[in-house]
């Protein structure tokens, strides 16, 4: 069942939120620098980063808890910059729920609507819609304290979704939960949010959920959005070496361009020349430029030294092997993780299906190898900061 908002979107709708240019000061300190994103309508969309990049202020800009120092917020082509938290068409889902203890399950979710002055006969309407909706129906007439975390969080997103909110502003609403429990309110997240059709933004630290539960996903450090993309595009498209190493696993390698052409490069990282055959980020790099070659963990193989490529070396013919050898091997169920230390002393580290990693021990000799158009080149950490894309 859609919760459509109020208002009804049409295919020409505006954005459901867009910040334009937005910073955000606490004194000396610059929360926010020039944020400008916009979310679609029925979106997931996840603002990710580390802890004190700026997240939560980001949402708190949105939701009206905290004034802009320049710029402006937008929700649904209206500008909301000025006006207080009540007064704008988004619910927030904080960390703690902040549940009312003295009241029943319906209780709490009718709140809102009750507050609107809504008639009693549309209250029960849409407390029996959104009880159904977040699979609490038979919790209606408990109080909170009777519940398990998950219901509680059940309980806040019905609550939230009640008045039909344009979107729902989610702030690490998972962050108190056992991992199993995490998981499985995961799904139950992406259904409600799929099934309610209204765009939800959900502040996260944790890449692993944001990239399974997104759309979308804004990339912050430091108050400044790095990259704005799909899942798919933020991990094997990251637009610079923070987003790179951040997003998933990634061998960061120190490199300096010895040649340079459309389409690839010759770099020397590792202490080897390599080739990397693949898209070449920013405006482009010539030789002696330093850089940054990005390869993923699963993108690299083991070989023994001096011997062909094995069968667990991932890519074909083009492969090339950084000597190296195994300092450590950690066993992680399906996969196993090698710790490799090249020449110069550079570490890299390989994900090994576990099936093909048996015949390495600590002290091997090795080959790291990799495929050319399995590596990134991106500009060193310093350059970055001004070639980031949003």
């Amino acid at each position: 069942m859609v919760f459509a908002p109020d208002d009804a979107h049409t295919e020409a709708a505006p954005a459901t939120i867009e910040l334009l240019d937005v910073s955000c000061r606490y004194g000396e300190v610059l929360a926010l620098d020039r944020a400008r994103l916009a979310i679609r309508p029925g979106e997931f969309f996840s603002v990710l980063g580390p802890s004190g990049c700026g997240k939560t202020t980001m949402l708190r800009v949105v939701a009206g808890f905290a004034a802009p120092s320049a710029g402006s917020v937008r929700i649904a082509g209206r500008d909301v910059t000025a006006l207080p938290p009540h007064r704008r068409d988004v619910n927030t889902v904080f960390q703690q729920y902040a549940l009312f203890p003295h009241l029943s399950v319906a209780d709490n979710v009718a709140f809102g609507p009750r507050s609107r002055g809504l008639a009693s006969g549309e209250v029960a309407r849409r407390v029996d819609e959104a009880l159904r909706a977040a699979r609490i129906e038979e919790l209606s007439r408990r109080r909170p304290d009777e519940l398990s975390g998950g219901q509680r969080q059940r309980v806040a997103l019905a609550r939230a979704l009640v008045n039909r909110p344009e979107a729902l502003l989610l702030d690490e609403p998972l962050s108190a939960l056992d991992p199993q429990l995490r998981r499985t309110m995961q799904t139950e997240l992406k259904r409600l949010q799929r099934d309610s059709g209204i765009a939800f933004v959900f502040v996260t630290h944790d890449q692993q959920e944001a990239l399974a539960l997104s759309d979308r996903i804004a990339v912050l450090e430091a108050g400044r959005i790095r990259q704005i993309g799909s899942p798919v595009e933020v991990y094997e498209q990251p637009a610079d070496a923070f987003v790179a190493g951040f997003i998933g696993q990634a061998n960061l390698l120190d490199a300096r361009v010895e040649e340079c052409r459309v389409g690839e490069a010759q770099v020397r990282a590792a202490g080897t020349l390599v080739r990397v055959r693949v898209r070449v980020a920013g405006a482009g790099f010539a030789p002696g430029d330093p850089a940054v070659l990005v390869v993923r963990p699963e993108h690299v193989g083991v070989g023994r030294a001096g011997e062909a490529r094995s069968a667990s070396v991932p890519g074909g013919a083009g492969d090339q092997a950084v000597a190296a050898h195994v300092e450590e091997i950690a066993f992680e169920g399906p996969t196993v993780r090698c710790l490799l230390r090249a020449a110069n002393g550079d570490a890299i580290v390989a994900l090994l299906p576990a099936r093909e990693a048996g015949g390495f021990a600590r002290g091997d000799a090795v080959g790291a190898h990799f495929a050319p158009e399995k590596a990134l080149l991106l500009p060193p950490r310093d350059d970055a900061a001004g070639r980031a894309s949003t």
